[in-house]
Parts: structure tokens; C-alpha cells; sequence
């Protein structure tokens, strides 16, 4: 059989050397430049390739096209495909049947699955498990391909989801959240959270879906379901509810209640983060895995993921905290609410086509200060005005940002970078942007 993998980011690189091994020959094609070590990795493995562009070469007697999770669908190369009938496969699709473990966990959400994947794959290596977690996080879902796991736990990204049509054979679907993002690439909201909840509409039919009470009716979920609140009674009656009160998480299943962990067991900053926690320990829980009397040794070790609501520092008694991750209007009204403290905030970069009303009428709830950068300060500071909001200064840099923010932030209160916006018309990446604004608090330390 011959391939062709169109991608050579991470995903595809995966794609292309499980293709290989499972015999096939294999072809990829890199709209842009391909770094030399993934050439010579190609090369090793005798996989073709062609990079700076998309050519003929994908449809020269392939049987099927593999679609690594970042290419758009409106891509030229996709839309040449389905004009000549050429298979087209998603990566879950493609990778995720060859999985070795039969304890599969998987996590999408607009915000938080990055820490639900980390922290729940970091729990089960605590209890002597097995475990490899990645996917969208950074490893490709086909690397646990290789080698039996006792559990795998993977981040799915609404990208990968919405080419998903197969059994996942998850015995565990986590929604952390929904909220408006990526509708550049999905056309629309309903899109998106079409895509996101086919985490649970393809997972196994006695497996369990863990989603927000107040995501039910956007999602209809069927099966055994764990809503979580922070209201005792749920409003939707499900298999079980995980209750958030003032001081510990508990779990309810078929009537019988368990704490799952006490908010003083973990470092990780922000009510959010909480739920994070409460969601990792579910569902390790589900999957068999004894914690009680163990939560506290089982979380220790864990650090927050860089540039997620990350301590950067305190100086002269004002916190900064490195949110770069947020990305879209729902991750940051996340991070201004569910961390506590009067606050300045960071705001702009390149948009995702979003409207910032709710941006602002959160900003005027929770902050002294507004600080506009980069390709969206226009757009936001017109969304302030017309909320009423008027304390907003406007900056040209990341230097000039933060040390406007280090004039106006009073000791007691919080300077948070949390953009509500990606990092591409000032930096390379979201973790570029963060680092750039830790090394500037770091330097103010000595």
C-alpha cells in the first residue's frame, strides 16, 4: 500500500514512521521547509518527501491520503484531494486502533486539557503504573504505538476530533470546558463544538464521559456521564457527579459519595485548576486505580505547565503570573476570575476572529488596569469603550507592557499576561511571549 501523509509537523512525522511500520510505503508532503533532523529521520527510515509546497507527488498511485491534525479543511491540497476522490484519512482515525493499552483516557476542552492530560498522566505514574500521555500536547498519539502502556492518556484537539468517525476504545472522555474558539478554522461555534464532543460520542459503549454540568444541554452526551458542579445538586441528573464545595472536591456514583482530594493537596493556582484536579483524579479513579489516603503523594511533583497561570514572581508586593497560554476570550475570562486579587491585566496579539464584549465586561468586574499590545489592542480597546471601561494604556512592547503594568499595580494585587489572543504578529509562539515576560520579571529581582 502507498501513503502519502500530508504534514510534517509532529502528528505527521508520527504518522508517517507508524505508516512504515506497519509496511506501507510511505510519502510526505510539508507545505513549508522541513527541518534537517526530521529529513535525516525520513531518510533513515526510507520515507519520501518534498517540502516548500504541496505538488503532484501526493496523488502520484497513492491509495489513501493521512491528514496530520493541523491542516485546515479548507487547505488547497485537501480541497484538490476531494476533488479527485483520493481516501482521506484524520489522524485519530489512522493511529489511534494501533494503540497498545487498554486503559485509554481522552481529554479535549476549549481550556485546561493540557493540564488534565499532564496531571492524570502524572498520577498514574505516581501509582506505579505504566502511563504515556501526550497527543496534542507535544508527543504524537501514534508514538504510543510501539509499546504496551497500562494507560495512555492523550489530549485530542477539536483539529484532530473533527476528522475523527471510528471507535476511539477510550474507557475514559473528558470535556473539560466549552467556549467559542478556533472558529477560523471550524466555520462556526456549532462546528466546533460538534468536533469536541465526538470525544464522547466515539468512545466505548460502557466507557465513561466527564463533562461540565453546564455544557450538558450544549452537548446532549448519551451513556454513563460525571457532570461536575460547584453546585451540590447538578441540574442535569447523570451516572454520577463530581461536587466542588468551598474546601474539597467529592465524587458520587450510584449513590455512594468519596472525597476525592482537598483543595490544600495541590499547588496549582486558581479555581480552574481545581477543577483540572478534580477531573485527572475522576477519571484515574474510573479506570480502577486506588487514591484514597494516597491524593496528596499522588499530586506532589506536579508543577503547573509553563505559561498556564504560572507564578513568574513577586515583587515589591505585586504577584505576576504568566498566562500566555491564553489564547481566546474564554481562557483568559478563566484565568482573571478564578484567580484571586485586584489585577492588571495584559491583553492583545493576533485574533482568532472572536468578539471581545465578554473580554470586557470581565475586565471592568475583575481588573484596576487594562494594558493593550500588539495587532488586536484597536479592536479590544474599542470593545472597553464600549463597555464603559476606560483605565487602559496602550503599549508598543512586551518591556513597555510590563512596566506600565509595574507602575500601576499596587503591592497586594497581580500583573497577568493573559493576552485572550495567539502570539504570532509579535512572537514565534504562545511560550516565546511567556518566557519573554518572565525573563523581563526575573530581571527585576536581583
Amino acid at each position: 500500500m502507498k501513503l502519502a501523509v500530508i504534514g510534517a509537523g509532529v502528528s505527521g512525522q508520527g504518522l508517517a514512521l507508524l505508516a512504515k511500520s506497519l509496511g506501507a510505503e510511505v510519502f510526505v508532503s510539508e507545505k513549508k521547509a522541513i527541518p534537517d533532523e526530521i529529513k535525516a529521520t525520513f531518510a533513515t527510515n526510507h520515507i519520501e518527501f518534498e517540502e516548500n509546497g504541496n505538488t503532484e507527488k501526493v496523488f502520484s498511485n497513492v491509495d489513501e491520503v493521512l491528514i496530520s491534525s493541523g491542516i485546515p479543511p479548507q487547505s488547497e491540497i485537501l480541497i484538490e484531494a476531494q476533488k479527485r476522490g483520493v481516501k482521506l484519512t484524520g489522524e485519530l482515525d489512522y493511529a489511534l486502533p494501533h494503540i497498545k493499552s487498554d486503559n485509554l483516557i481522552c481529554v479535549t476542552g476549549s481550556n485546561g486539557k493540557s493540564t488534565v492530560t499532564s496531571l492524570t498522566g502524572h498520577i498514574l505514574n505516581k501509582a506505579g503504573l505504566k502511563a504515556g500521555a501526550g497527543g496534542n500536547l507535544g508527543t504524537a498519539s501514534s508514538t504510543f504505538t510501539q509499546e504496551h502502556f497500562d494507560a495512555v492518556v492523550l489530549e485530542l484537539s477539536s483539529f484532530q476530533l473533527a476528522r475523527a468517525t471510528k471507535n476511539m476504545h477510550s474507557r475514559v472522555a473528558i470535556i473539560t470546558n466549552l467556549a467559542p474558539d478556533h472558529i477560523d478554522w471550524h466555520g462556526s461555534y456549532e462546528n466546533y463544538v460538534e468536533a469536541k464532543s465526538r470525544v464522547l460520542t466515539l468512545r466505548d459503549p460502557d466507557g465513561w464521559g466527564i463533562i461540565q454540568d453546564r455544557d450538558f444541554d450544549m452537548l446532549k452526551p448519551s451513556g454513563k456521564i460525571i457532570v461536575l458542579s460547584w453546585n451540590e445538586k447538578p441540574e442535569h441528573d447523570t451516572s454520577g457527579k463530581i461536587f466542588m464545595d468551598e474546601s474539597a472536591a467529592f465524587l458520587t456514583i450510584d449513590g455512594q459519595t468519596t472525597k476525592l482530594f482537598d483543595y490544600t493537596d495541590t499547588d496549582l493556582i486558581g479555581s480552574h485548576n481545581l477543577e483540572n484536579v478534580a477531573m485527572s483524579l475522576c477519571a484515574v479513579k474510573l479506570i480502577g486505580v486506588e487514591i484514597e489516603g494516597r491524593v496528596k503523594d499522588l499530586l506532589s511533583g506536579f508543577k503547573p505547565l509553563p505559561h498556564r497561570c504560572e507564578n513568574a514572581g513577586i515583587i515589591n508586593g505585586v504577584q505576576y503570573i504568566d498566562d500566555s497560554k491564553g489564547t481566546n476570550v474564554a481562557a483568559t475570562i478563566t484565568a482573571m476570575t478564578c484567580i484571586k486579587g485586584r489585577k492588571v491585566i495584559i491583553l492583545g496579539g493576533q485574533g482568532k476572529g472572536e468578539s471581545y464584549e465578554p473580554l470586557a465586561q470581565a475586565v471592568k468586574r475583575e481588573c484596576d488596569w487594562a494594558v493593550l499590545i500588539g495587532a488586536e489592542a484597536d479592536k479590544i480597546q474599542a470593545a472597553l469603550e464600549n463597555s464603559g471601561y476606560t483605565n487602559f494604556k496602550r503599549a508598543s512592547t512586551m518591556e513597555d507592557a510590563l512596566n506600565i503594568s509595574r507602575e500601576l499595580a499596587k503591592p497586594g494585587m497581580v500583573v497577568l499576561l493573559s493576552p485572550a489572543c495567539t502570539s504570532w504578529d509579535m512572537y514565534k509562539s504562545y511560550k516565546a511571549r511567556g518566557e519573554h515576560f518572565c525573563k523581563i520579571v526575573d530581571s527585576w529581582k536581583s
